[in-house]
């Protein structure tokens, strides 16, 4: 096992911790931002090293197809070929069943794709996304899972979980490289509780470094993630790091931490800056409103980052959906907010005032006391009192 995990504060169910990598000790609650071919869109790596990324995510599949991981490993691993001197994590290709379902056959065997760059098929099973990961050099690397959305209903859900605990015995045997590179179990099972169980229960059997949890933000409704979320972290060790795939929104991170989880990743910070949209504590600032042409503050006062500090929202409403310099700046922003927001929340647990950064978070957030009833619920379990920020109407129904 690389890598060690020290929780050093707690509030109920969420946790502060210490997670030391190989290449970096990053403090948790985190978030982690998506390259998925070795690089963020728009933002160069001394600056993601300035607004505190700890850990950046690569995708197996994409760096497979290319450049290539045998290119990628006589470089001295993505690290060095990328130059990024902190944590790395690369996912196993698995999503990729899911969001390429149409290029993409499933079988016991593995995952046969469809390459959207030349149209060969290309055959990924558990042992070849870990040789792939294990050229990669990743500190944490993902066992491929059968992945199905959440939407859907009926024995495949039942399938794919016995498949994923099939496949993590198969992820650990070819796993050649674990005094320097983390696996990672994916709990699965859909939005059926017993499922969830099984798989929890069969992944904790294996004494993994750590445990995500999959197959969610896939378009089930809120209600339905946050209580798969509370369920898994309840049941997985304590004393291991727990990853939420997928999830990016600041409201849900927030709920997830407060629940005992760990790690987040998600496109959406930068995805959504492409589109000229900024995270603030309000909420969002969409930047291309032509009420942004002539309002010189920045994107918003309470951040300190470089963008905040030189630009106003006039200059990035001139940019932004037309000229690359837009995107990157509000990339810059929107990871910039996504870093603080990761530091608050640990240093909030660390200090002892984790319900006051909640509810200040939530004031923000609804103004008019309109938190949505799954929030409500959410922090009920979590053990957080938020009757504070909610209209008297808003009532928990956990």
């Amino acid at each position: 096992m690389a890598l060690s995990f020290e929780i050093v504060g707690r509030f109920n169910r969420a946790r502060a911790a210490q997670l030391t990598l190989p290449h970096f000790i990053c403090q948790t609650p985190l978030f982690m931002p998506v390259g998925t071919q070795g690089t963020i869109k728009g933002l160069t790596n001394s600056q993601l090293e300035e607004i505190g990324c700890q850990i950046i995510l690569g995708n197996t599949y994409h760096l497979a197809l290319r450049p290539g991981a045998d290119l990628i490993d006589d470089m001295g691993g993505l690290h060095k070929f990328m130059n990024w001197k902190r944590a790395l994590l690369t996912d196993s290709g698995g999503f990729q069943m899911v969001s390429l379902l149409h290029l993409a056959d499933i079988t016991e065997e593995g995952v046969t794709f469809q390459s959207p760059t030349d149209g060969k098929p290309m055959l990924l099973t558990p042992e070849e996304s870990i040789r792939i990961q294990n050229k990669i050099g990743a500190d944490i690397i993902m066992a491929l899972d059968d992945v199905v959305r959440t939407t859907i209903t009926g024995p495949r859900i039942e399938e794919a979980m016995n498949r994923t605990l099939r496949w993590i015995d198969r992820c650990i045997a070819a796993h050649k490289r674990p005094e320097v590179q983390n696996l990672f179990g994916i709990v699965q099972g859909g939005l059926d509780p017993t499922l969830r169980d099984t798989c929890v229960k069969g992944l904790v059997s294996r004494n993994l470094p750590g445990y995500a949890i999959g197959g969610l933000a896939g378009g089930e409704d809120k209600d339905s993630f946050w209580r798969v979320v509370a369920q898994c972290t309840a049941a997985l060790p304590e004393d291991k790091p727990r990853y939420v795939m997928g999830v990016g929104y600041p409201l849900d991170i927030v709920v997830c931490s407060a629940l005992g989880a760990d790690m987040y990743d998600c496109v959406y910070p930068t995805r959504t800056a492409r589109f000229g949209t900024a995270l603030i504590p309000e909420g969002v600032l969409k930047l291309t409103h032509m009420a942004m042409a002539s309002d010189e503050r920045p994107i918003d006062s309470t951040c300190i980052c470089m963008v905040c500090k030189n630009y106003t929202r006039a200059y990035i409403h001139c940019l932004v959906t037309k000229y690359p310099m837009g995107s990157q700046l509000l990339s810059y922003h929107n990871l910039s907010y996504m870093m603080r927001l990761s530091r608050d929340l640990h240093s909030s647990i660390l200090e002892g005032r984790f319900p006051e950064f909640v509810q200040g978070f939530l004031r923000t957030q609804f103004p008019k006391g309109d938190v949505p009833l799954w929030v409500c619920n959410a922090m009920e379990v979590a053990g957080i009192d938020i009757s504070s920020c909610c209209a008297p109407n808003q009532s928990s129904h956990a």
